[in-house]
C-alpha cells in the first residue's frame, strides 16, 4: 500500500537505513493516528522486520508468549520455543539471532504499544535499557522502534528519560493527524471524491485520523457519512471516545471531566476557571491529568498574545473529541431515537452555527503555516497566536476576542477573522463595525504602534461589498488551506 503524506517521518527512516550505526527511534502519537502502518509500510520489506506488540492489561506470562511466538516466526520457522521467565531472558534470546544476522543486512525491530508491556513489575524497560546499552547499540545494521499511543508514558520513559535510557535515543517522531490536503488525497487514493468544502466539513467531525476516515465511502456526502458513522449505533465513531481514552489512560474519569469541562465552555477556557469548575486543586493529579491530555493530541495549553504564562487557557484539539461531546454524547445519554437523516436535519438548525465557527477556527489553527504563506508571509518573521480582552467585572468596557493575529517583524500586525460560512460570506454594515470595533479594542489595550491590516479566513469566500473593500485587506479561502 501506498504511504500517504508522512514525508518528514519517511525522510527520517530513509537516513535510519543509511545510516553507518544503531539507531534507536521513539515513535508516539494519539491512537488510531496511523503509526503501526507506517512502520510496517515504510520497513517491512527493507530487511528483516521483527514486529512484536504489547497487549492492553495482559499479564506478564502473556506478553512473553506473545514475543516469543513473533521470534519464532521470523528466525525460526515457527518452530516451538520455550517462554523465558522474564523479559531479560526474551531479549537474550533475540540478541543471540541479532549476532548471527549478516551484518550487511538491516534487522528492524519494531516493539510496538511498548507501554502496555511496561507495567510496574514487568522489568521490561530495565531490560530494554539494558540490553540497548551493553549490546544492541553495538550493531550498526540494527534499527529498533519503539512506538506507543501512551504518549505521556512515552515521553517521561524514553523520550525524557532520566535513567539508562537517557539520550540514548538517535530520533524522536511525533505522529500528527493528516492535514487537510493529505486527508484530500487519502480519500482520493480509495476513490472518494468530495469538494474541499465536504472535506472540511468531515474534518471537523473526526480530524485526520486515517483509522476513521478508511470508513468512509464513495458516493455519498459528507452529511450522509456523518450521520452513518457517528449516530447510527452500530457507526465506529458512535462509541469510540470510551474505547479511546480507557485504552490510553489507566484512570480515564478525571481525563473526561476535563474534556467535557473545556466542551462546555465552548472550547476554551483558563486554567483558574477549570479548576474552580472541577473543584480540583491545581498540582499533583489534575496536572498530570492534563499533560497527558496534551502530550497525546486531545487538548492544547496556549497562552493569549501578550499574557504571561500563568494567564494559559486550553482547548479541544481533537476534532472528534469535540464532536461527540458536543453532539453524540447528548444523543446517547437520553437515548433519543434518530432516524438516518439527523444529522442532515441539525446541520439546517441556527444551533450548528456556534459548534461550526469554532472547529473551522481549530481547523484553521492547525493550518497556520498554509495560511501564513497565502498572507504572503513567508519570508517575513512573524508571532502567532490569539487575544482576547476580558473587562473586570462591573466595567462598563467591552471585551474582544482575536482568533489569529499575525504580529509582523515589518512593522504591521495582521489581525485574522474566522468565519464558517455555507456561501460567499457578505460582510455588511453591522459585521463591518463589529469588527473595527475589535480591532479598536486591540489597538487602545495591545499599545502597538504597527499598522492593524484585517484577514478574513472562511470557506468559500468573500462576496464584494462596500464594506469588505473598504476594511479587508486579504482573504484567505479553503483552497490556500488545502496546499
Amino acid at each position: 500500500m501506498v504511504i500517504i503524506g508522512r514525508e518528514q517521518e519517511k525522510k527520517t527512516f530513509k537516513k535510519a537505513l543509511q545510516s553507518k550505526e544503531a539507531e534507536f527511534i521513539a515513535l508516539y502519537g494519539r491512537r488510531r493516528v496511523g503509526k503501526t502502518f507506517l512502520v510496517r509500510e515504510y520497513f517491512s520489506k527493507k530487511g528483516t522486520f521483527f514486529e512484536f506488540s504489547g497487549l492492553k492489561n495482559a499479564p506478564l506470562s502473556i506478553q512473553l508468549e506473545n514475543f516469543v511466538k513473533a521470534l519464532a516466526r521470523v528466525f525460526y520457522k515457527n518452530a516451538p520455543l520455550q517462554v523465558p521467565k522474564n523479559w531479560q531472558e526474551a531479549f537474550e534470546l533475540l540478541t543471540e539471532q541479532i549476532e548471527k544476522h549478516p551484518k550487511s543486512k538491516k534487522i528492524i525491530l519494531f516493539m510496538d504499544e511498548f507501554p502496555w508491556l511496561a507495567t510496574p513489575k514487568s522489568g521490561v524497560v530495565q531490560a530494554l535499557d539494558y540490553f540497548w546499552n551493553q549490546f544492541w547499540s553495538r550493531f550498526p545494521n540494527l534499527i529498533l522502534v519503539v512506538c506507543g499511543s501512551a504518549a505521556s508514558w512515552m515521553l517521561e520513559h524514553l523520550i525524557q528519560a532520566k535513567g539508562g535510557l537517557h539520550n540514548r535515543l538517535t530520533k524522536r517522531i511525533l505522529l500528527e493527524p493528516f492535514n487537510l490536503k493529505e486527508v484530500d488525497k487519502f480519500l482520493k487514493s480509495r476513490k472518494i471524491k468530495l469538494s474541499q468544502k465536504q472535506v472540511v466539513d468531515l474534518y471537523m467531525c473526526m480530524g485526520g485520523i486515517p483509522y476513521y476516515l478508511k470508513e468512509l465511502e464513495s458516493g455519498k456526502s459528507a452529511t450522509q457519512l456523518i450521520d452513518r458513522i457517528c449516530f447510527q449505533k452500530d457507526g465506529l465513531l458512535h462509541t469510540e471516545f470510551e474505547n479511546l481514552f480507557y485504552s490510553l489512560f489507566d484512570h480515564a474519569d478525571l481525563h473526561f471531566d476535563i474534556v467535557r469541562e473545556i466542551a462546555k465552555k465552548g472550547n476554551k477556557i483558563s486554567r483558574q476557571d477549570l479548576i474552580k469548575n472541577l473543584h480540583l486543586f491545581s498540582g499533583g493529579n489534575f496536572k498530570k491529568r492534563l499533560n497527558e491530555l496534551e502530550a497525546s493530541g486531545f487538548v492544547q495549553a496556549y497562552v493569549p498574545y501578550g499574557k504571561k504564562e500563568r494567564d494559559r487557557y486550553f482547548r479541544i484539539t481533537d476534532e472528534y473529541s469535540y464532536f461527540y461531546l458536543k453532539w453524540i454524547e447528548p444523543v446517547r445519554k437520553t437515548g433519543t431515537k434518530i432516524g438516518s437523516d439527523y444529522w442532515k436535519n441539525l446541520v439546517k438548525t441556527p444551533k450548528i452555527s456556534t459548534w461550526a465557527g469554532l472547529s473551522f477556527e481549530s481547523v484553521c489553527l492547525k493550518h497556520i503555516h498554509q495560511i501564513q504563506a497565502a498572507l504572503g508571509l513567508e519570508k517575513i518573521a512573524c508571532k502567532t497566536g490569539a487575544w482576547r480582552f476580558v473587562p473586570k467585572k462591573g466595567s462598563v468596557e467591552e471585551g474582544a476576542q482575536i482568533d489569529l493575529l499575525f504580529d509582523r517583524e515589518d512593522g504591521v500586525i495582521t489581525i485574522c477573522e474566522i468565519k464558517y460560512s455555507e456561501k460567499l460570506f457578505a460582510l455588511d454594515k453591522q459585521y463591518a463595525k463589529k469588527l473595527l470595533k475589535k480591532m479598536d479594542i486591540f489597538e487602545e489595550k495591545f499599545r502597538s504602534e504597527k499598522e492593524l491590516f484585517l484577514a478574513l479566513i472562511t470557506t468559500v469566500g468573500l462576496k464584494k461589498t462596500a464594506w469588505a473593500e473598504e476594511i479587508v485587506q486579504d482573504v484567505v479561502t479553503l483552497k490556500n488551506l488545502f496546499v
